[in-house]
């Protein structure tokens, strides 16, 4: 179903792309887009391993405003892809970069229900600003009430990560 990824060689473990999902703090949303044209939107996640998701190879969950590209997107098709870049260090005498990257593919659905959409918000606010407790949490609250809260989650089914030559050079020594 899911593609080998060419240059195996260069390609790093299951383990090690949970790894990189876990430290991210930004990555880039593929979605079906208006007329058949891939849209791409860079947003803040929070990811879950599957031993604490229950699913697939964990989940990824944001939140966003309750219209747009990416949320008519995931309607026209919940198949998404997920992109994070780990590394990225040009080296331009040697002509090429140091690079670690993670592509996951999933399902996106929309969360439901108060206490949901207030865990998966708190979540992402715990993550992005911690020590402000008081002031996410009254931002979720807030978007709850007026409506406006939308939260992501995208199941993960399959997931690759690949690795710059010369990071595996670096990391051999």
């Amino acid at each position: 179903m899911f593609r080998e990824m060419r240059r195996k060689g260069q390609q790093i473990t299951t383990q090690e792309c949970m790894e990189i999902l876990l430290r991210a703090k930004t990555g880039v949303l593929g979605v079906y887009g208006d007329d058949g044209y891939p849209y791409t939107v860079p947003l803040n996640f929070v990811y879950t391993p599957p031993e604490e998701a229950g699913k697939g190879l964990g989940t990824i969950g944001f939140h966003c405003a309750t219209t747009g590209h990416k949320i008519d997107g995931i309607r026209r098709n919940e198949k998404v892809s997920f992109t994070v870049v780990d590394r990225d260090e040009i080296m331009p005498k040697e002509r090429t970069t140091k690079y670690c990257s993670v592509i996951a593919f999933g399902r996106a659905r929309f969360l439901e229900g108060e206490e949901t959409l207030r865990r998966a918000a708190n979540t992402l606010g715990a993550k992005y600003s911690a020590g402000y407790e008081e002031l996410y949490m009254a931002e979720t609250e807030d978007t709850i009430c007026r409506g406006t809260l939308c939260c992501v989650e995208i199941t993960i089914d399959h997931m690759t990560g690949k690795i710059g030559k010369e990071l595996m050079k670096e990391r051999r020594q």
